[in-house]
């Protein structure tokens, strides 16, 4: 359903959920340079099993995306023509997605560093750019943010310059267009279940 970057748009929201241990009153920065330095230490911990790993940061994520911003960003135009009960249907199902396909690379997030490059606040918005340093390439990645009454949320990721929700955007558009939003609803179940299956958690590894 998505481009070859799927996998990899995909992964990096990992390391955004991790905003939530941050104190409060602290700036977009430095809330992602204290959580993510935290939650790597977590996932480095050998003690702890693959599933607690997910349950914590599971907790995490929920806390911390805004995800019916989000629903309404992918789905754009489209999010009028649903009724009540689509968008609803569609936030849910589109953190779930958004959760089952990182979570089950959780085991894959031991190396990485992260420098911290810049923040940019302008009112109620931020953009975070920092860089993931693994053993094979850096890859850029700028954490877009909305400051609510309960903190910084997360609304978008950019990684190497593509959009995380103007890929799913495009993609989701194709499939309204020919499918309509049900259709799209039932692909979205399709994938959720083929990321939870047995074989698909498997091959992840």
């Amino acid at each position: 359903m998505m481009g070859k970057r799927y996998g990899v748009l995909l992964c990096v929201p990992l390391l955004v959920g991790m905003l939530s241990i941050a104190p409060a009153g602290t700036g977009p920065l430095e809330q992602v340079r204290v959580t993510v330095d935290e939650i790597i230490t977590i996932l480095r911990n050998g003690q702890l099993e693959s599933a607690v790993k997910r349950e914590k940061i599971s907790a995490v994520v929920r806390q911390k995306f805004d995800f019916r911003a989000m629903s309404q960003s992918t789905l754009s135009t489209n999010w009028r023509k649903a009724s009540p009960d689509e968008q609803a249907r569609f936030v849910a199902l589109f953190s779930e997605l958004l959760e089952e396909t990182y979570l089950r690379r959780i085991d894959a997030y031991t190396d990485e560093d992260v420098k911290y490059v810049r923040e940019d606040i302008r009112d109620t918005r931020a953009v975070v750019d920092t860089v993931i340093r693994s053993k094979t390439a850096d890859i850029p990645v700028s954490y877009k943010l909305v400051l609510r009454s309960d903190g910084w949320r997360v609304y978008d990721v950019v990684v190497e310059e593509i959009s995380l929700i103007s890929n799913f955007r495009s993609s989701y558009r194709e499939i309204v267009q020919k499918e309509g939003i049900s259709g799209l609803l039932a692909r979205m179940e399709e994938k959720i279940q083929e990321l939870r299956s047995p074989v698909s958690v498997e091959g992840a590894k």
